[in-house]
């Protein structure tokens, strides 16, 4: 902050008042920040800041003072509703500068009667660097995430490293990743605010891919990019020498580190969040899924943008906060290596397998607080003693927690990943949960500045002066009965006015017995009335000194004690990190181990095969909609694919599926995508039995959606999405292709989803589900080795419909798509028509059939039967030529044979 000189000038260059010149200054060094200007128990807004926050927060727009001849509008928003307001202004991509007071307003008094109170920016708030519980989801994680272009190699994609920090949490992570794939990794992490070097943030195409991801975009200097930077940051804040132990981190990798960091270190002012040792991921480790597949597969959130309605809502069974931020990013993130993924389904299996031991476990959790956002607070100084009553808490269910399955494991043995948490929460300090057990009151206040949080009996002054604050008038009442029995004056008082404070008081009857001998030293003359004479002593004033200011001096040494507490815990961060990552890995296994219970999901079986075998699968949200209505059950069905070079005689590779509309196509789809998802992830599935060759990259396009913004139709979105596809699949991926081509004229429409289909067949030899109307398709699974067709059973009852949702091997006949329509409630003259022209239509169908082009196609040489377009066979002739009307039954009968006669010479 500029000094009292500079502040002279300004009020003189601009006509304003010291505290006006005070704020000019503080926004001019934070230009891009909306400045909450702390004035007593209101932060105040000025100039085009209060335009805007009044517009954003719906508060009245006022006038204080003048600024070069013009009102200056004002707002403001109350000290103790702050978040709530600071909320809404993040929600709507706005970043806050918090100005507080950083001086009693008493000390600056003492610089003259017009000094300003000292005041500075203690922090920058922004979407990705929150830590209030108000302001944050507390079962999910909010990433500030940096991005990094690599230097780029002739003739390679280009590729990104990538850095991301919960300042809430401590947790840091890193990651590699081409440049298409950005799209799906920002939607993997969803961060609420992203980073990037000048050069990189202002790459349109980039900027696009973040906004499409609903992140903020920061710019940042690009000399806050330094890799060496990144490392020492690091090493100084993880106390090591080397990261070697944490993984292999690139320099660009390491170079996203240091602008994360260095920005969080300006945003809180030089305050250093928690971190928890890093982890890298990314390309090879994961199962790659692009940001339409995560959207279509609704995997964290529903199409309606809530978390309602999604997998993660279906299969969320945590107790804790800390835990379902975990499953959350399990289930955003799924493995590719089959030995991390096997154990983490023997900790989910032996939980299953132990409903008293995870009974036990999930009571104890209730016990746990959110340990790693208490920590991230007392870390920033904004803990509370509420935070510190968590620590203590979250100690004590941790060895609770760790006792029960280490008990547990001597009798029936642990699973590796049980046993790694065990050891953890064991290690949790015990001496500091002793300690803040000693220390803190059972009710504890929202803020330390409330007080009051300190057991009695912990400090001897502070009970004194607690005692003084409290009990003032018992202190007083003592004092007096030993004065009165010190003087024989039974009548003697001490009282109390604003103008004296405490005072002796007896009658002018007794005034002598005072001051004589041998009370004259003690008792001091103070003032003397008609029928009263006041005095003082050393004594009362010192005990009035110490009752007056009792109150603050308690707060004071309160503050000091809750600072001490600080001091210990994150003494012990190390250890009290590892006990909440512990915590939250316990909470999410017996949470799917609850789920595989609750709605009988079994283990998969996970190799390096390229097998998907599901018998009787489900989908876990329409399962569960299902259930909850009581409308019906769901009816599993089986899934049998076999990637690469499959053996025909054991699964197709790709399964084309037809079926009704409202059928159960795409739910069955869909089903078999969230299953791979489920089961990657360390997840029991939803299904009778499940074996899957691991998958590297799953993809689903399914449905249709525009992108105006862009300018690009359905039909265009849909192409992009499929080239994604068909450019990056390989045969350990599973795909699911819904509608393929419909956007489209019909001709051209079936042209691509047929070269597609060969295509995902022949060159990528991915793992297939295709769902399409296109019935010519069909005839491609007697012309592709690999493949097989499939579809959804429904019949027909009296012009009704009635939806099977079984699915059998084979090909559907039609789509009963008029049926459908009449279900919607499409009006019966609009339905009886389309069945005309559907019938005329069918008559006219001018269309190739699938016969006629296969033997066209390059990829196979069968030759397809010919003749000419409109040469009728002898079969069609001879229908042509009968009168049903005017035939008796004996001559219909006999035209029967006739006509089943023919079709065997056409055979």
């Amino acid at each position: 902050m500029a000094s009292e000189d500079t502040q002279s000038q300004l009020r003189a260059a601009d006509g304003v008042t010291p505290m006006m010149a005070q704020y000019l200054e503080i926004k001019a060094a934070n230009a891009d920040s909306l400045l909450f200007y702390r004035m007593g128990d209101f932060y105040e807004m000025f100039f085009e800041d209060a335009a805007v926050a009044s517009r954003a927060l719906g508060i009245a727009l006022t006038k204080r003072g003048k600024h070069l001849g013009e009102d200056i509008p004002m707002c403001g928003v109350p000290v103790h509703a702050a978040d709530d307001y600071l909320q809404r202004l993040i929600a709507l991509g706005h970043r806050v500068a918090v100005c507080e007071q950083t001086e009693d307003p008493a000390e600056a008094k003492k610089r003259g009667a017009k000094a300003v109170v000292r005041r500075d920016v203690v922090r920058l708030v922004t979407p990705g660097t929150l830590t209030e519980e108000s302001l944050l989801d507390a079962r999910a994680h909010n990433f500030l995430t940096a991005l990094f272009r690599e230097p780029q190699r002739e003739g390679a994609e280009p590729r990104l490293a990538l850095a991301s920090i919960d300042i809430s949490t401590g947790e840091l992570i890193a990651a590699g990743c081409r440049l298409t794939d950005l799209p799906g990794e920002l939607a993997r992490i969803r961060p609420g605010e992203v980073l990037a070097g000048e050069d990189v943030a202002g790459d349109d195409g980039i900027r696009a891919l973040i906004g499409q991801a609903g992140a903020a975009l920061t710019p940042c200097p690009r000399a806050h990019f330094d890799s060496v930077r990144g490392e020492r940051a690091l090493k100084e804040r993880l106390g090591v020498a080397a990261l070697d132990a944490f993984g292999e981190f690139s320099r660009a990798e390491l170079a996203a580190m240091a602008g994360l960091l260095t920005y969080v270190e300006i945003t809180q002012v030089g305050r250093a969040p928690l971190l928890r040792p890093p982890r890298k991921e990314g390309a090879g480790h994961l199962l790659v899924i692009d940001a339409a597949t995560r959207t279509n597969l609704e995997l964290v959130r529903s199409n309606q943008g809530t978390r309602a309605g999604s997998l993660l809502a279906a299969i969320d069974r945590t107790i804790t906060a800390a835990g379902a931020r975990e499953l959350a990013g399990r289930l955003a993130s799924p493995l590719t290596d089959v030995a991390a993924v096997n154990a983490r389904l023997d900790a989910v299996g032996y939980l299953t397998d132990e409903p008293r031991l995870r009974q036990d476990l999930r009571d104890a959790l209730k016990a746990a607080p959110d340990l790693a956002r208490a920590l991230a607070r007392l870390a920033f100084g904004r803990g509370t003693p509420r935070d510190l009553g968590a620590v203590g808490a979250a100690i004590g269910a941790s060895h609770a927690l760790a006792a029960r399955l280490l008990t547990a494991g001597e009798v029936l043995g642990l699973p590796h990943e049980l046993m790694g948490i065990a050891e953890r929460l064991a290690q949790a300090p015990s001496g500091v949960a002793d300690a803040l057990a000693a220390a803190l009151a059972e009710e504890l206040p929202v803020n330390a500045r409330d007080g009051s949080f300190v057991q009695r009996g912990y400090d001897t002054d502070l009970d004194e002066l607690l005692a003084l604050r409290d009990g003032s008038r018992k202190v007083i009442a003592g004092l007096q009965a030993t004065y009165a029995e010190a003087t024989g004056v039974k009548s003697l008082k001490v009282r109390h006015n604003n103008v004296l404070g405490y005072f002796i008081e007896v009658t002018a009857l007794h005034a002598p017995t005072l001051t004589g001998a041998p009370h004259v030293e003690t008792f001091i003359h103070r003032q003397t009335m008609a029928n009263a004479v006041r005095f003082s002593t050393t004594e009362l004033a010192e005990l009035e000194s110490r009752i007056t200011s009792a109150a603050e001096r308690a707060l004071a040494l309160e503050l000091d004690i809750f600072a001490r507490l600080t001091a210990m815990v994150l003494e012990a961060e190390h250890t009290l990190s590892a006990a909440s990552a512990a915590l939250a890995e316990l909470d999410h296994y017996a949470g799917l181990a609850e789920l595989a219970v609750e709605q009988r999901y079994v283990r998969p079986r996970i190799d390096e095969s390229a097998v998907f075998a599901i018998e009787e699968g489900r989908h876990p949200m329409v399962e569960q909609t299902l259930r909850r209505e009581r409308s019906a059950d769901f009816i599993g069905n089986d899934c049998h694919l076999c990637g690469g070079a499959g053996d025909r005689n054991t699964a197709p590779s790709a399964l084309v599926v037809t079926g009704p509309n409202m059928g159960g196509k795409s739910t069955f789809l869909r089903q078999n995508a969230l299953i791979v998802v489920l089961a990657q992830a360390g997840a029991f599935v939803p299904a009778k039995s499940a074996h899957i060759g691991v998958v590297d990259r799953l993809f689903s396009r399914v449905g249709a959606a525009d992108d105006l913004a862009r300018g690009r139709s359905t039909f265009m979105v849909e192409m992009v999405e499929a080239a994604a596809i068909l450019n990056q699949a390989t045969p350990r991926s599973f795909v699911v292709l819904d509608e393929i081509g419909r956007g489209t004229a019909t001709f051209d429409g079936l042209s691509i989803a047929w070269a597609a289909l060969e295509y995902l067949h022949g060159v990528n030899a991915s793992r297939v589900l295709f769902a399409t109307h296109y019935h010519e398709l069909t005839a491609l699974a007697d012309r592709l080795p690999n493949a097989a067709n499939a579809t959804v059973e429904a019949k027909e009852w009296r012009d009704e419909i009635v939806f099977l949702y079984r699915v059998k091997m084979g090909a559907a006949d039609r789509s009963y798509g008029i049926h459908v329509a009449k279900l919607a409630g499409l009006p019966a003259p609009v339905l009886d028509r389309a069945s005309a022209v559907l019938a005329e239509l069918e008559k006219a169908d001018g269309r190739p059939k699938p016969t006629d082009l296969a033997g066209d196609l390059p990829l196979f040489q069968a030759a397809a039967a010919s003749r000419p377009a409109d040469s009728p066979s002898k079969l069609e002739q001879a229908v042509r030529g009968y009168n049903p009307d005017g035939m008796t039954p004996k001559e219909a009968l006999d035209a029967l044979y006739r006509l089943k006669g023919l079709m065997e010479d056409d055979a």
